[in-house]
């Protein structure tokens, strides 16, 4: 028989989970795959846990991410049903989902992430050549590399001009961490008012870049419509750079807190492939996946998740899961890590995957051959996080070499 949970306050489990909540999710793993929480920002949802319940719940129908047409958007959003900011492939489902990401898969292709490579690599050199340029030898890596390399990647793929992308930065932490309902509501309102701007700049110059081509693209006849661009310039614009940036971040910390891996590594970049992989396993850019709608009660494990009720994934914890990886919290570069659910699973499984792979590889590799010295400067308990549950990451790395 199903059963209705107790809520669980997750801070109350433990104080420390924002910085770890490995601990946390393994004891509500042992416990059942679907519990009610309390979220460290004091919003309650539920929970998906463990590696196989968190694939199943990725393409459980039941599980919606179309929230303005089947939800209350004010329940996870500070923003109109109809906003346009929110009119992208990431919040819809089938049919709309399938006909959204092939119009963007039209212009954002393999062969086009790719030629990206070169301008990739001198971008990390120039950012990798003002750290050398420091007499002190030391820097943020979040600030000085991390952020501004898939930053500036993202930007000029979208074409957005280069005096503007200190604004984009400030809009893109709100919208995924917000820091109060009026500071997310102005940037809803300052986001589409200048990408509507753009896209009619485009318009009438089309250039080569990503959001002409998406201008352009057409699908037997159907175009995107011009909510429907700024939605998927919101998209990529956050998903675009987020992913990369918490990537590198958390993906240097754990070298550094596993030096036999880090002199590994150093000894034969061959291994930055897999490396990458189990970077992204071991704790990964996106803890818990965007906010999902019951559309109905939904049973998981003996739990009724009741109708219209908030869903999220807990990734992190999947790609920790021991019936999945063993040894889950061993750190190991050599591990055959695939088959973890970092970018997501199924429908939504992230389109952006491959850029953030591709900027990974060169960033890394660039990064330990220029400084073969580099160890972490940070004191661990002072490492500020970004908060909520979406995005793992610290906001700050200091390093020295």
């Amino acid at each position: 028989m199903a059963t209705q949970p107790a809520t669980i306050d997750l801070l109350e489990l433990s104080p420390d989970f924002v910085r770890d909540p490995y601990p946390v999710y393994a004891r509500l793993r042992a416990d059942g795959p679907v519990h009610h929480v309390r979220t460290p920002d004091g919003e309650e949802t539920w929970l998906v846990v463990g590696h196989e319940a968190c694939r199943t719940a990725f393409t459980d129908p039941r599980l919606s991410r179309d929230w303005r047409h089947a939800g209350d958007i004010s329940q996870i959003i500070n923003a109109d049903q109809d906003h346009p900011a929110l009119a992208h492939m990431l919040m819809s489902d089938p049919p709309d989902h399938t006909r959204l990401r092939r119009l963007v898969a039209r212009a954002f292709t393999p062969r086009r992430i790719e030629a990206l490579a070169p301008r990739i690599q001198q971008i990390t050199d120039e950012l990798l050549d003002a750290m050398e340029a420091n007499p002190e030898r030391r820097a943020d890596l979040v600030d000085a590399f991390a952020f501004p390399l898939p930053m500036t990647v993202i930007c000029e793929l979208l074409g957005v001009p280069e005096l503007d992308r200190e604004a984009f930065r400030g809009w893109s932490n709100e919208m995924v961490a917000r820091t109060s309902p009026e500071a997310e509501a102005a940037v809803y309102e300052a986001m589409p008012r200048y990408l509507s701007q753009l896209i009619d700049a485009k318009r009438a110059a089309p250039g080569d870049d990503l959001l002409s081509a998406m201008i352009l693209a057409v699908d037997d006849g159907d175009r995107l419509s011009p909510a429907e661009l700024i939605g998927m310039c919101v998209l990529l614009l956050i998903a675009g750079h987020e992913t990369t940036v918490n990537m590198i971040g958390n993906g240097m910390r754990a070298l550094f807190a596993h030096p036999e891996q880090l002199a590994g590594l150093r000894a034969d970049l061959g291994l930055l492939d897999g490396a990458i992989e189990e970077m992204l396993r071991y704790d990964g850019p996106v803890e818990t996946c965007t906010e999902r709608l019951a559309l109905e009660d939904v049973e998981m494990g003996g739990v009724v998740i009741p109708a219209r009720s908030t869903v999220l994934i807990a990734m992190a914890d999947a790609d920790r899961d021991p019936a999945r990886f063993e040894e889950p919290d061993r750190f190991d570069i050599r591990r055959d890590a695939r088959g973890h659910i970092a970018f997501g699973h199924g429908l939504h499984y992230c389109l952006g995957a491959p850029l953030a792979r591709l900027e990974g590889r060169i960033a890394l590799r660039s990064l330990l051959e220029r400084f073969p010295g580099l160890r972490s400067d940070a004191d661990e308990a002072k490492l500020s996080w970004v908060p909520g549950m979406l995005i793992r990451g610290v906001r700050e790395l200091p390093v020295r070499w």
